[in-house]
């Protein structure tokens, strides 16, 4: 169907000018806009246009007694527990330095206890920043530990050493 109608060609059976031939009345047009032209992207949005969620039922509320759309908010991160996850991997990476600087490592492990207690009584988050400071804390602080008795008995055994043990005729 075309409207209007092309001239000279049929006429509307009902004779009423607002119905189409299909029978169905002609929606309320302003004077001066084309109903077939594109909607113009330039024009001002109406203030009553508000912003729709994608993913909700067009037209309908969320149903009674179920949460919203979305995830709900996360707990704020316990600070403590972002210091402790630091300190034990400058402490691990201080391990390079003669496996001494691993000490850095208990500080670590204690501030991740410390937190996780914090956590347990506010509630907050960062439980996997504390736990991940405790292990890699504890773990530096027994390589550091290890590392130290090596190097002592290592100065122990150089201090015991007799120089008159080497032959001095090579030199």
């Amino acid at each position: 169907m075309s409207y209007p109608p092309p001239s000279g060609g049929w006429s509307n059976p009902s004779g009423d000018p607002t119905m189409p031939v299909s029978g169905q009345p002609i929606p309320a047009q302003p004077t001066g806009k084309d109903p077939y032209a594109p909607p113009d992207p330039y024009a001002a949005v109406p203030p009553q246009a508000a912003p729709v969620d994608p993913y909700a039922p067009h037209g309908y509320p969320p149903p009674a007694g179920y949460p919203g759309y979305g995830y709900p908010p996360a707990p704020q991160t316990n600070g403590l527990a972002i210091a402790a996850m630091v300190v034990s991997i400058l402490g691990a990476l201080g391990l390079c330095g003669y496996g001494l600087g691993g000490w850095i490592g208990l500080i670590g492990a204690i501030l991740g206890h410390v937190s996780r207690k914090q956590i347990r009584e506010k509630g907050e988050g960062g439980e996997g920043f504390a736990t991940a400071g405790i292990i890699v804390g504890w773990i530096a602080t027994v390589i550091a530990l290890l590392a130290t008795i090596a190097i002592v008995v290592l100065v122990v055994w150089a201090a015991n050493q007799d120089p008159s043990d080497y032959d001095r005729s090579t030199y």
